[in-house]
């Protein structure tokens, strides 16, 4: 009960630090407040290495951090989350310019780039805190992430692959991963470790969606690749 008070209030110090830090590619803020063409959204696909790496090379993406999200413990540490009693799964926070993305470019990169069929787990990696999730910040973002999740459902049944166990769920809280999980992979000395298993299989369109970027960008991410983000430079996609 004391070392997890410590660690909790490590965690608070930590994080007070962390959020005066400025994104280690893009330069941006961490925790810049919105503006009104602006907006957020959490993903978890597994380990959140890749996948914040992923997010931020996206046109439109101005900043990116990796956290822990779905969980029933304050200001979790990495300890407490890799247990699996927080709760926690880790997420990536990704912040982004309306005019020239859209949500529907996000979730596109979000269910291509993992397997969402496989439960508490993601390749290697196993525990619920490396299930697939969606935490939305509004009800328009819900119905978005719903109404591409059964397209993409629909697909996966046609192509004989499983069936969806992505949570979503509306104003789950978001608390900041240590620092030296931000941007870990862009980072010299950095560990080139992703286990995410695409379906190979594409979103395409669905109820709502409203593509943004240019099938240019799509080609920068071949998903039939083994850890084809890994093997991919760390700076933005240029269109």
């Amino acid at each position: 009960m004391i070392q997890s008070w410590l660690n909790s209030k490590f965690s608070n110090r930590q994080r007070k630090s962390l959020l005066m830090e400025k994104h280690f590619v893009l330069g941006t803020p961490l925790d810049a407040p919105l503006t009104e063409n602006q907006d957020s959204i959490i993903f978890a696909c597994g380990c959140f290495w890749g996948t914040e790496k992923a997010f931020w090379k996206l046109p439109g993406v101005f900043c990116t951090a990796v956290g822990y999200s779905g969980g029933n413990l304050k200001n979790p540490t990495y300890n407490q989350v890799c247990s699996g009693r927080s709760g926690h799964t880790e997420v990536v926070k990704v912040s982004w310019d309306k005019s020239d993305i859209d949500l529907s470019d996000l979730l596109k990169l979000f269910w291509e780039c993992h397997d969402p069929t496989q439960g508490n787990r993601q390749g290697n990696d196993i525990g619920s805190q490396y299930r697939s999730a969606i935490y939305t910040s509004s009800p328009q973002q819900t119905e978005l992430a719903i109404s591409s999740r059964d397209n993409y459902q629909r697909l996966l049944t046609s192509n004989n692959l499983g069936i969806i166990t992505t949570e979503i769920k509306e104003n789950e809280p978001f608390f900041y991963a240590e620092k030296y999980h931000q941007q870990y992979l862009a980072k010299p000395g950095s560990r080139p470790y992703c286990s995410a298993m695409p379906t190979n299989i594409s979103l395409g369109h669905f109820n709502g969606a409203n593509y943004k970027l240019p099938d240019k960008v799509w080609t920068e991410f071949n998903w039939s690749e083994s850890h084809c983000v890994l093997r991919s430079d760390i700076n933005k996609i240029k269109i």
